[in-house]
């Protein structure tokens, strides 16, 4: 249960509110046990007043509570006639029932508010703690897990954190209230009721045992069912093209069939918790009628009916609150399973962090790589070696390359999303480790090979990040993309809901805003990563005329598989294997007949086929 108790924070935050809930747990369990002994002096009355045969008349109530001892006094002091003392005993039950109900209110209202405040502080910082972490760790993970933690997880740990501590609360009270009150009236008989307790505490910590391990293997189950689901939703166009709708279906149910599987192996487990308990509580039921009534009839250790009759309703008003132990206890072992899948993932720290001394820096845009090696920690490629370059402030760069030549790690470098494994990279010729991250990705404006637009408007989605900045910004911003007239277009302009990862619009639509989304950054350090894939040539030649005045005065590097004719490029980095091969102005490596030379003529063929 050590997992639990990281939670310890929170209530000790909520401390009030649980304070106030235990002590509302308390009082209603309290009027409970009172009526018990209202109905013991109920049948002692009646006894008196029938002269029952064989019947002892107690001389004081000293076993009572001392409230009921006052509400006995105030009963008498009406009348001792049968059908007074049995209506004012039954108004008195019924004003105690209506006190526990009014407490039990109140509890609920403390103890489940309470885990619904800790439920919101646990996805919180959950998903600031996604925010923390880098690149690295997202590559590694499946999106259906990560899920999984923010929901299924925090909910079983809020089952924990209300009901179960409501019920555990309630349990404990409503037993020590009950055997403190049992004990007062006939310790003999007591012990005799809690022989089978033992056989109790036994099957409980066998099955809680077993639950435990159930639960963990659910939990990880739990995860590979969200997983295929979210794989399953997200990749639907592709399913439906290859017709596979039914192959998917297949491989979902059999995970469904193993969780399904794992799941009522775990309900019948947690199934044999109510039978038993049943069982020792009738038996203890059993035990009290048996033994107290030999008692009463022998006339020894001053048991009367109505001794008997209270202890039946003490072990009566046991049922609900022992029955709840082994959903207490299914409570807690889920949640536990589920704190720990929780506390292993707060305990991740990112590769990339700010360092202690980190500087929030204006920069002007010059890099310099000296030596720059990077390879994958999760597969152990090597993506960058031994790369050596300069790019000044101001400067047009291309990086070509084939795929998997590097050109994108270079990129999320710069950005970077992982730190390098070998050499320095430099920004301004400071080390970029020395920078604050939000400081430096907020003056770098990037547009990512796989574009990402989220469910909202597309003004929201080119204003991404920036919050004061007017219509006319926009606009301008989206005009610079070439998307301006067809956003106008849309049935709602700019005000328009792009859907789920922008499935409402086309690629090239998609590439333009997310465009337009590093433009109006105006930032002084420009990333396109290979992001024109899905425009035509004649958008292309606007986009990067456009470009050219955009561009003055600020650095570009442009990710690419095709030469912008357009754009004039200061220096062309060609990457192969993860090293550099070619790199200077355009017209040298045209000259040099390598590469670049081969790229550019095989476009310059293309066009003529098109334009042919």
């Amino acid at each position: 249960m050590r997992e639990l108790s990281s939670l310890i924070p929170f209530f000790w935050k909520y401390r009030l509110r649980l304070a106030a809930g235990l002590g509302f747990v308390i009082l209603s369990n309290y009027f409970n046990v009172l009526s018990p002994q209202i109905t013991g002096f109920v049948i002692d009355h009646v006894q008196r007043s029938l002269s029952v045969e064989g019947y002892q008349s107690p001389a004081t109530y000293k076993d009572y509570d001392s409230v009921v001892v006052q509400l006995i006094s105030w009963i008498t002091a009406w009348g001792t006639h049968v059908g007074t003392v049995v209506a004012l005993c039954g108004a008195v039950i019924l004003g105690l029932a209506l006190l526990r109900g009014i407490f039990l209110f109140l509890m609920r209202q403390t103890l489940i508010v309470m885990s619904r405040y800790i439920e919101y502080e646990q996805k919180n910082q959950i998903f600031a703690h996604y925010q923390r972490l880098d690149t690295a760790f997202f590559r590694e993970q499946r999106t259906g897990d990560l899920m999984n933690r923010i929901t299924e997880d925090v909910s079983r740990v809020r089952m924990f954190t209300g009901p179960a501590v409501m019920y555990m609360a309630n349990l404990v009270t409503i037993i020590s209230l009950s055997l403190f009150f049992m004990f007062r009236r006939n310790p003999e008989l007591t012990i005799y009721v809690l022989i089978p307790l033992p056989i109790l505490a036994l099957a409980i910590y066998y099955i809680n045992n077993l639950i435990n391990r159930r639960s963990e293997r659910i939990q990880e189950t739990l995860s590979d069912l969200t997983t295929h689901a979210q794989e399953a939703y997200s990749g639907i166009r592709v399913v439906k093209a290859f017709a596979q709708e039914q192959a998917i279906a297949g491989f979902f149910k059999q995970i469904t069939e193993r969780y399904k599987n794992q799941v009522l192996g775990l309900v019948k487990i947690e199934a044999l918790y109510f039978p038993s308990i049943s069982l020792l509580i009738g038996l203890s039921t059993l035990l009290t009628i048996m033994i107290g009534g030999l008692y009463y009839i022998k006339g020894t250790h001053a048991i009367s009916i109505s001794t008997i009759v209270e202890f039946v309703m003490y072990i009566n008003m046991l049922t609900f609150p022992v029955s709840a132990i082994g959903l207490t206890a299914s409570m807690v072992q889920r949640a536990a399973a589920s704190q720990k899948r929780v506390n292993a993932f707060l305990q991740l720290q990112p590769g990339v962090a700010d360092r202690s001394d980190a500087i929030d820096k204006t920069i002007k845009g010059q890099i310099e790589c000296k030596n720059l090696g990077f390879t994958y920690a999760d597969t152990g490629i090597k993506a960058l070696r031994n790369i050596d370059l300069v790019i000044n402030r101001g400067e047009k760069v291309a990086i070509v390359g084939k795929t998997g030549s590097g050109k994108s790690t270079l990129v999320q470098l710069l950005l970077r999303q992982f730190d390098s494994t070998e050499g320095q990279l430099l920004v301004d010729g400071i080390p970029i480790q020395q920078f604050q991250l939000t400081s430096l990705r907020k003056q770098i404006g990037y547009v990512p090979q796989d574009v990402f637009l989220f469910s909202d408007t597309v003004t929201s989605n080119i204003r991404f990040g920036l919050e004061h900045i007017d219509d006319g910004q926009i606009e301008k911003a989206a005009q610079l993309a070439c998307i301006d007239e067809e956003i106008k277009e849309l049935a709602r302009g700019y005000e328009t809901m792009v859907g789920e990862r922008g499935v409402m619009l086309s690629g090239g639509q998609k590439q333009r805003i997310t465009v337009a989304r590093a433009l109006l950054r105006n930032p002084a350090l420009l990333i396109l990563d290979d992001c024109l894939s899905a425009v035509d040539a004649r958008t292309e030649q606007r986009i990067t005329f456009g470009l050219q005045h955009f561009l003055k005065d600020k650095t570009a590097i442009i990710v690419t598989h095709r030469i912008f004719n357009l754009l004039s490029f200061d220096k062309v980095i060609v990457l192969d294997n993860g090293a550099i091969v070619e790199m200077g102005p355009p017209a040298d490596l045209l000259k040099a007949g390598g590469y670049y030379a081969e790229m550019y003529k095989r476009q310059q063929q293309e066009q003529s086929a098109t334009w042919n």
